[in-house]
């Protein structure tokens, strides 16, 4: 219930620090929604920022890809990934050698997700918007 009570109502977005937007999905999981180019590392950023910034999950806690990259439950038309705190029930958690975001299980230190947004290499990331 916490979490919902910090988080905009349903309708409206949370914009991460790369300008993602993102949704919650349940109580549990929320989703981030592609946009122009988005990359495995924009999801990530996008994941890290919110959990760190809205949930305030600690640094060392792990994000779970829910729901690989995919129609977006919350931006019809859109693609989106669906994460959570806890991986889906029979997923693989092991981790790879590559950064993605289509395999369910997959999961990242908080605090390496967010690390992604300051990895941006074009013009400064304030730039963008």
């Amino acid at each position: 219930a916490a979490f919902l009570a910090v988080i905009p109502t349903w309708g409206s977005a949370w914009w991460a620090i790369n300008r993602l937007e993102v949704f919650p999905v349940s109580e549990t999981t929320w989703e981030v929604v592609a946009g122009v180019g988005t990359s495995a590392a924009d999801f990530w950023c996008g994941a890290g920022d919110f959990a760190q910034r809205v949930m305030g999950v600690p640094a060392a806690a792990r994000i779970y890809i829910w729901k690989p990259i995919g129609p977006s439950v919350t931006r019809p038309g859109h693609k989106a990934v669906q994460f959570s705190m806890s991986p889906p029930a029979g997923a693989d958690t092991s981790t790879g050698y590559s950064l993605t975001v289509k395999r369910a299980g997959d999961n990242l230190a908080r605090h390496s997700a967010v690390w992604y947004c300051y990895q941006y290499d074009g013009p400064a990331i304030w730039d963008r918007w």
